[in-house]
Formats: structure tokens, C-alpha cells, sequence
């Protein structure tokens, strides 16, 4: 899936988040995206998933302007085509493990409970699946919250921040676990974060500041 932004700007009220954003994604190409904080890295990544809306310019995911497509056009599309990674987990409490990674399935009616089990392995979550959130660490949410991104095969996946809250070993491995899923199936990666350390293994990594985003930026 390519993904298009042209000229993106964003205010709340007069006060600019970022202006005159572009940047083009293509298909299995991995882009991470770094900055002060403040500067709208997170608001420009749900602005890529049409979860935020912007003043001017435009976002295309695969040809599609993502302005022109209703509320149900845009959840469809994230259902099918584009995996989140939330900074906040956003995991649901009353389901389990599980449950909450064949969530994406279950909503496309394709749930596969081996699909499910190896992407719990993949993540470090091996013999977890029937815990509930609430006994699992910051870092174990963390990486529910990847595997369930990753499950349904996504062409686009975003990523806000998905190894803040692990140690440098676990951070390490799910980044092996995004990059080589999002390999083996040809997706596009946008990752956001303040990790050196993540942002060396992009194909890009891109400086973003009010005035747009900087190509070959130093993560240092």
C-alpha cells in the first residue's frame, strides 16, 4: 500500500501543530519519524489513519483521498488495510489476551486461532493468551497491543511509540517482530518514536518540525 501526503498543515485554533508536511510511503518501505516533543508526530500519525482531521492538503492511502471518505469508508479501510500501534495500549480490559489480538480477525470474519498463537509467540507472549490485561505488564500490554496491529496482515502498519514502555532486550525483539512481519508481507511501516535505537533500523528516518519533516535526518 502506498501512502501519499501532500502539503499536510495542522492548527489547534491559531496556535500550528505542523505545516506544509509531505511525504510519500511506498509499498514495504519502513519510514520512522522523530522529533521534540510537542511537535505533532502523533497527531500526524492518526491524520495517516484518518483518526484526525487537518486544514489543508491531503492524505492518499492507495489512490484514495482520505477527506473524500465517510466515518464507515475510513473504518473499513483501517479494518482491512492499516494496523495501529496506540502509545496508550489501548487494549480492552474484560477480554482476554487472546481475544483482544483476534479482535481484527473477528471483525473481518476471518478469525484463525493459529494465526492468533503464532503471533503471541512472536511477540513474547507465548502462554499468555488467557490472561486478562489486567495481569500483564506495561511492556506485555505493549505487546498485545503490537500483535493485534500485526495479526490480520496489514498493507500500512503505524506505529506511535511501540517500545517506550519495554527494556532494550524486549524492545529489540518486537522490533524484530514488526520489521520482519511487515517484510514477509510487503507492508508499508510509519513508525514514531524517540528511540535511537529503533529509528537506525528504518529505511529513513525523517526529522519532523513545525515547518515540515526533513529528509535524512540524524537520530542523534
Amino acid at each position: 500500500m502506498s501512502l501519499v501526503i501532500q502539503d499536510l498543515s495542522k492548527h489547534y485554533g491559531n496556535v500550528p501543530v505542523f505545516r506544509h508536511v509531505s511525504l510519500q510511503v511506498a509499498p514495504g518501505e519502513f519510514v520512522a519519524i522523530i522529533g521534540e516533543s510537542g511537535v505533532g508526530k502523533s497527531t500526524l500519525l492518526n491524520c495517516m489513519a484518518g483518526l484526525d482531521t487537518w486544514d489543508s492538503g491531503s492524505v492518499q492511502l492507495d489512490g484514495l483521498d482520505l477527506s473524500t471518505q465517510s466515518d464507515d469508508q475510513l473504518a473499513r479501510l483501517r479494518r482491512e488495510k492499516t494496523g495501529f500501534v496506540f502509545q496508550a495500549f489501548h487494549v480492552l480490559p474484560h477480554l482476554s489476551v487472546s481475544q483482544n489480538v483476534a479482535l481484527p480477525l473477528m471483525l473481518l470474519g476471518q478469525f484463525d486461532d493459529a494465526r492468533v498463537q503464532a503471533m503471541l509467540t512472536e511477540v513474547g507472549l507465548d502462554g499468555l493468551g488467557e490472561r486478562l490485561p489486567q495481569q500483564l505488564s506495561g511492556g506485555q500490554l505493549q505487546r498485545v497491543a503490537i500483535a493485534r496491529a500485526l495479526v490480520h496482515r496489514p498493507k500500512l502498519l503505524l506505529a506511535d511509540e511501540p517500545t517506550g514502555n519495554l527494556d532494550p532486550r524486549t524492545a529489540e525483539r518486537v522490533m524484530d517482530a514488526l520489521i520482519s512481519q511487515t517484510r514477509a508481507h510487503g507492508a508499508a511501516m510509519v513508525l514514531v518514536t524517540h528511540s535511537q535505537t529503533a529509528a537506525a533500523r528504518a529505511d529513513r528516518t525523517l526529522l519532523l518540525t513545525s515547518d515540515g519533516l526533513l529528509d535524512h535526518a540524524d537520530p542523534a
